[in-house]
């Protein structure tokens, strides 16, 4: 399973045991949201989904609206039991519902960021080689949706399931994306030319699509910005081809 810092990766690949246990859930509730003023890790949030910002495209001489000045405390390392989905699914739960468990867990991996999650394969996952079943993940209210296929080398009655679970979407979390853009071009990237971080407010949660500009913008004081006497870069937040880490900070020209 690739993992993306930002958005759900391309692929969530599993192997699942007949008979054990798994199972959907809920993930555990984080906190969200701006910092109006400079604590980047504060709590609160607002969302904007058709708030584009295309407006803030233009360098200004003013903050965006959530100053960045430090990590995201809510955003987790890889791996951390916060991240984790429990229970985990009885033993002898049935195949879709194990699926529903990995699924959550994948989305949780790639967005490190504790929230309220939901899984939902509506007709359940066909346990046949190449079949292709549909899934919905939510999370924090944005909504993914996967097509879970099974391998084609499957045989009826094998102890071992393979498939692979792509994402129709992507998803934009505000916290991931504001300790990414920290940890690009804040005090701890090593670049003594940049200060004054700060982004447009985003969503809680939103749901993308691939290879496209999502609209919303960051910005960050350079000393080599306007004519070279200093100011601020605006850089857009796009995405790029599902299975890569997105989004990609781009710099405007």
């Amino acid at each position: 399973m690739r993992n993306s810092k930002i958005l759900v990766a391309l692929l969530a690949a599993g192997l699942l045991t007949a008979g054990c246990g798994d199972s959907g859930g809920s993930g555990s509730s984080g906190s969200h949201g701006k910092s109006r003023s400079g604590h980047g890790s504060g709590s609160g949030s607002g969302s904007h989904d058709d708030d584009t910002g295309t407006e803030a495209a233009a360098p200004s001489q003013d903050d965006l609206a959530v100053v960045i000045d430090g990590p995201q405390k809510e955003v987790l390392k890889s791996g951390d039991e916060g991240l984790k989905i429990t229970p985990k699914p009885a033993q002898g739960a049935s195949f879709t519902e194990q699926v529903e468990h990995r699924l959550l867990e994948s989305v949780l991996s790639t967005t490190r960021t504790p929230g309220t999650t939901a899984a939902d394969c509506p007709d359940g996952v066909t346990q046949k080689a190449s079949a292709v079943s549909r899934c919905t993940v939510t999370y924090e209210g944005a909504e993914i949706p996967f097509e879970v296929t099974i391998s084609d080398s499957y045989r009826e009655g094998s102890f071992i399931t393979s498939y692979t679970a792509e994402a129709g979407k992507g998803v934009l979390v505000a916290k991931l994306v504001y300790d990414e853009f920290h940890d690009r071009y804040g005090a701890g990237s090593g670049r003594s030319d940049t200060s004054r971080l700060s982004c447009q407010e985003l969503p809680v949660a939103k749901a993308v699509d691939w290879e496209t500009d999502t609209g919303y913008t960051c910005q960050f004081w350079s000393k080599y910005g306007g004519d070279g006497d200093g100011g601020f870069k605006t850089v857009k937040l796009t995405t790029g081809r599902s299975g890569y880490s997105v989004p990609t900070f781009e710099e405007a020209r």
